[in-house]
């Protein structure tokens, strides 16, 4: 059990430092989830590995509105 579980987070690691710009909150996430997991019942790893994964789809999500808000404020439409 112990060791599937390394394996997924030696992949979903390898995976998430595949490219610098994934990274932008998967550090805090990574943090906060394995805090909570370790708390939520000694699942540290998947508490990591899932904040990791939040942290990054909330870091799009913001990237994605300063785009939209920058593109706005270029066009006069404010």
């Amino acid at each position: 059990m112990k060791s599937t579980l390394l394996t997924v987070t030696a992949a979903l690691l390898m995976l998430g430092a595949s490219s610098a710009a994934n990274a932008k909150g998967c550090i805090k996430g990574a943090i906060v989830g394995g805090v909570e997991g370790h708390y939520a019942g000694h699942h540290g790893v998947l508490g990591a590995a899932a904040g990791c994964l939040y942290g990054r789809h909330h870091a799009k999500e913001q990237e994605k509105q300063r785009q939209q808000q920058s593109q706005m404020n270029g066009q006069g439409k404010l």
